[in-house]
């Protein structure tokens, strides 16, 4: 095993702990727990065994397993970007409401 290689499992272990004591909503908390479990397992396994990775990537026509791993990050950043903007741009739809909310109770109020 070589020093990167151990390096980088312990970073992985890492994010996962951190991740799994973080507080969460308990909507999202478990399943998405879950599936983030398994990408560091697999994350761990692709570091200590690359060569099946790259044995995956000739199984779907991609020369190198790094290439392969580099093609499922883009995928995996894009939904995760357009995740964050579907949630801001939900949040800042309830900060509106809220906002028009309390103007409309704040313009009904007698005698102030």
């Amino acid at each position: 095993m070589n020093i990167i290689q151990i390096l980088l499992v312990l970073a992985v272990l890492l994010v996962l702990v951190y991740f799994l004591r973080s507080r969460g909503t308990a909507k999202s908390s478990a399943l998405f727990k879950l599936f983030f479990v398994a990408f560091g397992i697999f994350g761990i396994y692709a570091v200590l065994r690359p060569e099946d990775l790259t044995w995956m990537a000739h199984q779907v026509g991609v020369d190198r397993g790094t290439d392969l791993m580099l093609y499922a990050l883009v995928v995996t950043f894009a939904f995760t970007t357009l995740g964050t903007y579907i949630r801001f741009r939900e949040a800042e739809l309830r900060y509106t409401r809220l906002a028009r909310a309390i103007a409309l109770q704040d313009a009904r109020k007698p005698g102030e």
